[in-house]
């Protein structure tokens, strides 16, 4: 009797067997599911741009009592400026229709820059509200707030931009006027002879309030080209920033180096 080893037995192809299909694997998910996993991790939609300016124009009317009778005033005196130039020229209604066009311009002019005065006269008097106002700046501008700062929150803060460095003061009694002093001759020594502005925020002789802060601004001289403005700024940005004031007297175990302990 011979027997089979059991390598052959492994190597041998079994009788009659039909080869093993594999296993069906996981059905690809159709388009359709896709697309509504797609919507469902989706981010929920904010408020619609219609819903923030009722907000706005809401919020502006409380603030602001001259605010709808200007808004109506820009859209009518456009409007009938276009009609009338329309008559004499014999188009009523061709101008009539771009009076529209330019009344509903004109009239969310005024309703931005109304807006814009009653949020800062809302803010007015806060601690930073003038850093608030100086970063919403449109334009080539580099704001840093309070490269100066003392304990009763008065702050000086940096702006460079086309006029030069701009330093602005903004705080309570004479305290913001001496913390200017002393970052106009720090800045002086860093910047050169290049134009320096100081300006103090707040009531009174010598002072801007908040809603005249940026106009002011504006309407400085365009001393320097953009990229000399970058160079400035990056060459202060180089330097720092304000020094952390140390506090007066004597430093607690000054000059005492620490004894190993005897064993």
């Amino acid at each position: 009797m011979r027997f089979v080893s059991a390598d052959i037995l492994c190597v041998m192809p079994p009788k009659n067997r039909k080869p093993s299909t594999p296993a069906p694997g996981p059905k690809p998910a159709s388009k359709k599911a896709g697309a509504k996993k797609a919507k469902s991790t989706k981010a929920p939609k904010g408020p619609s741009r219609r819903k923030a300016i009722a907000q706005t124009i809401k919020a502006t009317a409380k603030a602001d009592s001259k605010f709808v009778p200007l808004v109506v005033a820009a859209f009518v005196v456009t409007l009938g400026v276009f009609i009338g130039i329309g008559v004499l020229l014999g188009r009523p209604v061709l101008l009539g229709i771009l009076g529209v066009l330019f009344g509903l311009l004109a009239a969310l002019t005024v309703t931005g820059r109304r807006a814009s005065a009653a949020a800062f006269a809302g803010i007015e008097g806060q601690p930073g509200a003038a850093a608030a106002v100086l970063s919403a700046m449109r334009g080539h501008w580099h704001v840093t707030p309070a490269v100066g700062i003392t304990r009763q929150q008065d702050f000086v803060h940096r702006v460079v931009g086309r006029p030069g460095v701009i330093l602005v003061a903004e705080g309570g009694g004479a305290r913001p006027r001496e913390l200017l002093a002393a970052e106009l001759r720090r800045t002086r020594r860093l910047i050169g002879d290049t134009p320096l502005y100081d300006l103090v925020v707040g009531e009174g002789a010598g002072k801007i309030t908040i809603p005249k802060l940026q106009a002011h601004i504006m309407k400085l001289p365009r001393n320097l080209k953009p990229r000399e403005v970058n160079e400035l700024e990056a060459r202060l940005k180089a330097v720092g920033g304000m020094a952390v004031p140390l506090p007066k007297g004597p430093i607690p175990g000054a000059g005492k180096t620490p004894r190993p302990k005897q064993r």
